[in-house]
């Protein structure tokens, strides 16, 4: 029996060291866009990338794996080895032949093999043809056949496939079971909360390093079962022409000047993205009262902006809209593609370039929705999440509660060089909303432990402010808080299309701000695209770079803004806010009953236009 634990054993290990080879290959072939990393960061490429090589090894494994239980289980049942031969040659010619695809790939689109490869092969062949004209092809075909002579040489020498028969039917049984359940874990990629993603295999703020550790097969079979959805534009209204034109007309950059609401030229900057934080909880937008005094005390000492909605529903859309100004894609998600997200701008990024210092806290695991590699290929030179904080602070379901991590920001701010960029993604506020103590709403009914969240971050921010005011670094700090997204609750059935659900608070706080404007509201419809273009022209920085953002400080913007859903879009100015079902085709909601169909159909127009040009820059990228 131990003998057939050792065969399998084997298998596994095999591919284990092919993908090492693999890497290694791609590592050499790149040595010279790598030659500033040191020692130790060549050493995490292989390192991280362990994990997903074995994620895929267990998807290799699988069919083998069902194979071998048959042939063991089963004292009669006869399968050739050479099934399982031919099946691991196909493979290793396969993956070699992707290995070197890669060399070209990488070096024109900066990129690792992808599905994109294949739809440009097919639908453009000639040019696809020509775009490895520059190739260095003998070498390329040199690499290759070493590498599957090699690799099959590797396998005659490590891999067995004899089977002994002998032994207990139940323990056997067991033990099968046991194997597969271990095979599974592989695929999963442990126990944690998040599945294998590309974002286990990222640690590096250098792009190539974090492409070297991604195991190319594991990231071509997700991108290829995610390109079905993201190959064809599923929002089509008008030609490209029309739509492209009704986005510019919305977008275009107003004349004059804006309101110039800052006194510091070039202050730090700490953005809060408060998990979950809907309108619905803050009385100054209508919300319930009680649930967040804090915010209500910032709201009266800073610039508010009383009607701004979030893009989509979920975090990895509301962050990608704050940083990066990028609108949500309907059931895409394009934090979670990296061969598209590395090609938006953001925040960091842009502030990193005009000499701030970068980071980013989290007191979950960054890794989630793949945003660990979004953080790292937008220059967060810094990034803090539950593996910073000691056990006794990780008593969330999540990670760390809130005030633990405002507490670790507190104490790491005024060590940054100035200066700074500084986020912060709170979590507490989030199913299955746990507190660290005794909850302010009685009741163990979701709408009131969403209320008790609520409060929680709320006050939690409201002790962070008051000791920030503490320290050296508040005077020069400009503070900016506003929800990743609304929530259904603390209502009980406020549907997804509902834009009561997407309403979210953004305010701007600090010494910097003038006195004068202090305590202003300020009434301009917006979205958090919006933040980007606001922040950056109170900061004399250029915001062309972010075409979906908008600048709320200035009179001539247009009041305007949509959100989206798998199937739908949303679209609100100042004096309507319509929702539209793209499967249906028709409006399910409207605000204001006295527009006449014609007023609604010219503003549903810039919605259904947006939602277009976004979707189809998403298949682009």
């Amino acid at each position: 029996m131990f003998r057939n634990l050792v065969v399998l054993l084997r298998y596994f290990t095999f591919w284990i060291i092919f993908f090492f080879l693999e890497r290694a290959v791609f590592v050499l072939y790149n040595i010279g866009s790598i030659s500033d990393a040191q020692i130790s960061e060549i050493m995490k490429i292989f390192l991280y990338g362990l994990w997903m090589d074995a994620s895929m090894t267990g998807y290799i494994c699988a069919l083998p794996l069902v194979v071998y239980m048959v042939l063991w289980l089963i004292p009669k049942a006869r399968i050739p080895a050479k099934i399982i031969k031919v099946y691991s040659y196909l493979l290793i010619i396969l993956f070699s032949i992707a290995t070197v695809i890669n060399f070209n790939i990488y070096r024109e689109w900066g990129t690792k093999l992808n599905f994109r490869v294949f739809e440009f092969a097919f639908g453009s062949p000639s040019e696809a043809m020509a775009s490895t004209a520059s190739s260095p092809i003998l070498l390329t075909l040199a690499i290759l056949v070493a590498l599957i002579v090699l690799s099959v040489s590797l396998f005659h020498l490590l891999v067995r496939f004899e089977v002994v028969k002998q032994g207990n039917v139940f323990l056997k049984l067991v033990i099968g079971i046991f194997i597969m359940g271990l095979n599974f874990l592989a695929i999963r990629g442990g126990w944690q909360l998040s599945p294998m993603n590309e974002s286990m295999a990222y640690f590096s703020q250098k792009p190539i390093l974090n492409y070297a550790a991604v195991n190319t097969e594991w990231g071509l079979i997700r991108d290829m079962m995610k390109a079905g959805s993201t190959s064809k534009n599923v929002f089509l209204f008008y030609t490209p022409q029309e739509a492209k034109a009704i986005v510019q007309d919305l977008y275009a950059r107003p004349e004059g000047e804006n309101i110039r609401i800052m006194q510091a030229e070039k202050p730090n900057i700490v953005l809060i993205i408060m998990e979950s934080h809907t309108g619905n909880v803050v009385e100054s937008l209508g919300g319930e009262k009680g649930v967040s005094p804090e915010m209500e005390k910032l709201i009266s000492e800073g610039v508010f902006f009383d009607q701004v909605y979030s893009s989509g529903s979920r975090t990895d859309k509301g962050v990608v809209s704050v940083l990066s100004a990028f609108p949500a894609q309907g059931k895409r998600s394009i934090m979670k593609e990296n061969s598209k997200q590395i090609k938006i701008p953001a925040l960091s990024a842009t502030l990193a370039d005009q000499g701030f210092s970068t980071s980013f806290y989290y007191g979950g695991e960054s890794r989630f929705f793949n945003m660990k590699s979004y953080l790292l290929s937008h220059n967060y030179q810094e990034i803090i999440d539950k593996n910073d904080f000691e056990r006794q602070d990780l008593s969330s379901k999540w990670g760390a509660f809130d005030g633990a991590v405002y507490l670790k920001m507190l104490d790491q701010l005024g060590q940054k060089p100035s200066p700074f960029f500084s986020t912060f993604l709170t979590l507490t506020n989030h199913e299955p909303f746990d507190l660290p103590g005794k909850p302010r709403f009685s009741g163990n009914d979701v709408q009131n432990k969403f209320r008790s969240t609520a409060f929680y971050a709320d006050s939690c921010l409201g002790a962070f402010i008051r000791e920030a005011k503490t320290k050296s670094w508040y005077q020069n700090t400009l503070f900016i808080m506003v929800a990743d997204h609304g929530h259904y609750l603390p209502f009980e059935n406020l549907e997804i299309s509902d834009p009561k659900r997407y309403r979210v608070p953004l305010i701007f706080f600090g010494e910097v701000i003038k006195p004068e404007y202090r305590g202003t509201k300020i009434h301009k419809v917006g979205n958090q695209t919006d933040i980007v273009s606001t922040l950056l022209s109170q900061l004399n920085i250029d915001p062309g770079a972010y075409p979906w953002s908008r600048d709320l400080l200035h009179p001539q913007t247009r009041d305007f803004s949509f959100f989206n859903w798998d199937h739908g879009i949303g679209v609100i100015n100042e004096t309507q806010a319509i929702s539209y079902e793209t499967v249906g085709k028709s409006i399910i909601y409207k605000r204001n009953e006295s527009h006449s169909p014609q007023e609604d159909e010219e503003l549903l127009k810039y919605g259904k236009a947006s939602m277009q040009v976004v979707y189809q820059q998403l298949i682009d990228f």
